[in-house]
Formats: C-alpha cells, structure tokens, sequence
C-alpha cells in the first residue's frame, strides 16, 4: 500500500508504483488532480484497490483523517510512503512577503513532518513489522537558488527532518530516505522559456532535463526491500548537477 500525491513527480511515483502492484492511495489538495492521476493507473493486477482523496499537508487533522481513513478501508496503514507534495511562491530576499515564506515552510517542511508522524504512528501501533517513508527534497535544499530562501530552506529542513526520523523509527523496522531532484521536466517547467531551459541543460553533465520517470524509479528502488540495509540516506537524481 501506497500513499503519494497526485501531480508532477508525484504523478509518475504513483504510476509506477501502480505498475508494481501495489494499492495507491493518491492525495493531493486538489481532487481535480487526484482523480487525474488515479485515473491514470493500471489495475490489472489481481486485489489492487486504488484510491483518491484529498488532503491538506500542512493541516494536522487532515492528515490524521487521511491515515485513519486508508486504515478503515484496507484494514492496515500504508506500509510504504512517498511525500512529494511541495509549492513553491518565488521571489528575491529583499523582496519577499513574510507570508510566502511561511506557507512554502508549511506545506514543504511542516506538511512533511506531518505525514512522517503520522504515518510512523499509525505502522507503530499496529505493530507493522516494517515501513518504508520517503520524502521528496530537492538539490536545492543543499546548493541554494536565487529568488527561492523559503524553498531552499524548506527542502533543506525535509533533508534534516527525514535523517533524524531515520534515527528515530529505525528501531521498529521503519526506513526513512530522502530523494534530491535536480532539473526535472514537469508542468511547471513547461511555462519556463527556452532560454532558460538551455541555459539549465548547459550546467548538467548528461545534457539534458530529468523525467519524472526517473525520479519515480528511484522512490520504488527506496520503497523496495531492495534497499532493505539504506536509511537516512539521501539520493541526488540531478544528471551530475553540481558534482564539482
């Protein structure tokens, strides 16, 4: 079982994850986009049951409502999840309104710290004998961009928040690991004009956009008992961005 949200990256997460086999759970604030998204989904495979609902990351009782709702349908919590949901609300330092700031730290930071909690919970109390948590931060988070503190302060929190609750959950069999996309094509990218989109392609060793694919390739080896020895760990998925 999987819990994911529904666009972008996100998108492509629960897709292959759907593709696997698993039972998605797609959460997004917007039902427009979750629906879209479970919509999308392969279920040809045998007892997959879908979902999609709708919550509010930063919002604590969300959240909980979300969890005990999966756990009412499919009798357990997710045993494998991946937060990719995030905002971003751009603008220079000297110019940035306090409330931007604060509502890119309360859907990227806060929103991932709820969900970790409240999914851990939920796998503690039940007795699960093993989870799988994984976070979506960004390169960002560690290298800065111009026009975005409170995103690259946001993602720098995911980082630190995600090792900590490795160190913390590793005792009841739950991993946590962090996943840092670099330029990765996606509706948001799609507004950014070609100038610009060449002038990032420059500055990546392989040459080109990542895809959201590939992200996703990388939650699934995360999720997997594949990695059943790799916690705490962050995984770069940036083309060689910023390698030296």
């Amino acid at each position: 079982m999987f819990l994911a949200h529904g666009g972008g990256i996100g998108r492509a997460v629960c897709q292959r994850f759907a593709s696997e086999g698993a039972s998605v759970v797609v959460a997004d604030i917007s039902e427009e986009s979750a629906n879209e998204t479970l919509g999308s989904l392969p279920s040809d495979l045998r007892g997959q049951a879908h979902r999609a609902a709708v919550v509010d990351v930063s919002s604590k009782e969300s959240v909980k409502k979300l969890i005990t709702s999966i756990q009412t349908q499919y009798f357990q919590p997710p045993s494998v999840c991946v937060n990719a949901a995030g905002i971003t609300q751009d603008d220079f330092l000297l110019n940035m309104d306090e409330d931007h700031f604060d509502k890119v730290i309360q859907v990227n930071l806060k929103g991932s710290f709820l969900v970790i909690q409240a999914v851990a919970q939920a796998l503690v109390a039940c007795g699960a004998p093993k989870g799988s948590i994984v976070t979506v931060g960004s390169i960002v988070g560690k290298v800065g961009n111009i026009g975005q503190a409170n995103y690259a302060a946001s993602k720098a929190g995911v980082e630190g928040l995600t090792r900590t609750a490795a160190k913390e959950l590793s005792r009841f069999g739950i991993r946590c690991n962090c996943v840092l996309p670099g330029f990765i094509s996606t509706p948001m990218t799609d507004k950014v004009p070609e100038k610009v989109i060449s002038k990032m392609k420059s500055l990546v060793p392989l040459g080109r956009m990542g895809e959201p694919t590939e992200v996703a390739d990388v939650c699934a080896f995360l999720a997997s008992d594949d990695s059943r020895y790799i916690t705490g760990a962050s995984v770069e998925v940036t083309g060689g961005l910023f390698i030296g």
